[in-house]
C-alpha cells in the first residue's frame, strides 16, 4: 500500500441484487388483485355499494367501524409514558417510551429507543415497520 496521495484504483464492489415486488394479477401492474376480499374491503367503492339495498346492513358496518377505532385511540392514549416492546420486520425486537402518534398514526413518536446497536435518546418510528407492538396496563 502506497502511503503517499497517488490516485489508487478502487477495489471492485460486490453487486447488491434489487428485490422486485411480484407482479399483479395483470402482468403488469404491481398492487392487490382486485377481485380479493382484501382490496374490495378496503376500496372506497364497496362502502358506498356495500348498502345499495340494505342501509341497516351499511349501518352496522359504519358503527363497527367507530367502535373499532375509538377502541384504538384510546389504547393509544393508553401507550402515553409507558414502556413499550415493538417487533419489527428482519426480526428485530425494541422497546422505548412511548410519547406521542401523528394525526394520520402514520409514525410513533418514542423516547429511550433500546435497539440491538443501542440506545436512542428520540425516534421516530413508522408504523408500516411495525409488525405488533405490546405494553402492560
Amino acid at each position: 500500500m502506497c502511503c503517499c496521495l497517488c490516485p489508487q484504483e478502487p477495489a471492485m464492489k460486490v453487486p447488491v441484487s434489487v428485490i422486485r415486488l411480484p407482479r399483479g394479477p395483470d402482468g403488469t401492474s404491481r398492487g392487490f388483485d382486485p377481485n380479493s376480499p382484501r382490496y374490495q374491503a378496503l376500496s372506497p367503492v364497496s362502502i358506498s355499494t356495500a348498502g345499495c339495498g340494505n342501509e341497516a346492513s351499511l349501518e352496522r358496518e359504519q358503527q363497527g367501524r367507530v367502535a373499532l377505532r375509538e377502541r384504538y385511540l384510546r389504547s393509544l392514549f393508553a401507550m402515553v409514558g409507558r414502556t413499550i416492546h415493538f417487533t419489527m420486520y428482519e426480526r428485530v425486537n425494541v422497546s422505548a417510551f412511548f410519547d406521542a402518534s401523528d394525526i394520520d398514526i402514520l409514525n410513533f413518536q418514542v423516547s429511550d429507543l433500546q435497539t440491538p446497536l443501542g440506545v436512542h435518546r428520540e425516534a421516530l418510528l413508522r408504523c408500516s415497520d411495525i409488525i405488533s407492538y405490546t405494553f402492560e396496563l
